[in-house]
């Protein structure tokens, strides 16, 4: 007999603003307990240093976070100059420090340009990635050090906001799996003196700007369920950027029974998936399977009730 979950049965998406001091998990956690839902994730890891966006999946929500996952990001960061860490931030045990050379916005923006566009980055120790089954931070605690193969990453900007004597501020927009303590570090190297970073926030994350984030004592704040679960965002804008069908009720009843169905799919081709809708209801998703027919890709629950 399966064995129940607890909680309620809590839908949505909560952008919540991450603070400073906790990791991911803890603070994904900590709003789960809040909403009593059921079941929850969140979109992309930001490290127990970094604030910002942080997107937060409840219950049917969770079954489309891997189109967020992959969004590009937005960062705003602080890259201290002449100290290099251990862990690429303010957080690590200083390695090497170094003399800063005196530089201007032409410098730094010579050195910016090169780390524009498709780069390969070499991913930090003191990272998730796993190796054999282990997360890379566990055995970088352990002083061990393994290989890592670079990656290809885009920073689509790298723009530079202010300058001090041994400190610069700066705003990257970038593709996922980019480390912005990586590329500190890199920038640092070329510029002659290393450097990590001493903030980090994360201002967007594919659609989602940090204009609607709430923090957790924002929602401890509210007062009750109802008010909560209100500043919530629908299932579907998970999937907003993907054509969209509507369905006739016959159809909709095929699609959750796991069988193809004819709908209207336009200039759709075949193996293109669409959010699937009837009477405005979201369904879930749904690829083109030939002329004027679709087969079920992945539904909510609720639509086979």
């Amino acid at each position: 007999m399966a064995r129940r979950r607890r909680g309620l049965p809590v839908n949505g998406v909560l952008l919540l603003d991450k603070p400073k001091g906790i990791s991911s998990n803890h603070a994904l956690q900590r709003a789960r307990r809040l909403f009593q839902a059921q079941k929850a994730g969140h979109t992309g890891t930001l490290d127990p240093m970094a604030t910002g966006l942080l997107p937060v999946c409840f219950g049917e929500a969770t079954k489309f976070s891997a189109h967020l996952q992959a969004a590009d990001k937005v960062y705003r960061t602080r890259v201290e100059l002449g100290v290099i860490t251990d862990t690429g931030d303010a957080e690590g045990e200083v390695v090497e420090r170094r003399e800063v050379p005196r530089l201007t916005a032409a410098d730094v923006e010579g050195v910016l340009e090169r780390f524009r566009g498709e780069i390969d980055q070499v991913p930090p120790m003191y990272s998730a990635l796993k190796h054999q089954g282990r997360k890379l931070y566990e055995l970088a605690r352990e002083g061990k050090s393994i290989e890592r193969a670079a990656r290809r990453v885009t920073v689509y900007d790298a723009r530079l906001l202010a300058l001090a004597d041994t400190a610069f501020d700066l705003e990257v927009r970038c593709s996922k799996g980019t480390y912005i303590r990586t590329l500190a570090e890199d920038i640092g190297q070329a510029l002659g003196c290393g450097a990590h970073i001493s903030a980090l926030r994360r201002l967007a994350t594919g659609p989602f700007t940090s204009e609607g984030m709430l923090t957790l004592d924002a929602l401890e704040a509210l007062p009750g369920q109802a008010e909560r679960e209100a500043v919530l965002l629908p299932v579907d804008v998970l999937v907003d950027h993907l054509p969209r069908l509507e369905v006739e009720a016959a159809a909709a009843g095929r699609l959750t029974h796991g069988q193809l169905a004819r709908v209207e799919t336009g200039e759709l081709a075949g193996g293109e998936t669409a959010r699937l809708y009837c009477d405005g209801a979201f369904l879930g998703l749904g690829v083109v399977a030939g002329p004027q027919e679709v087969a079920p890709k992945r539904l909510l629950s609720s639509a086979a009730d």
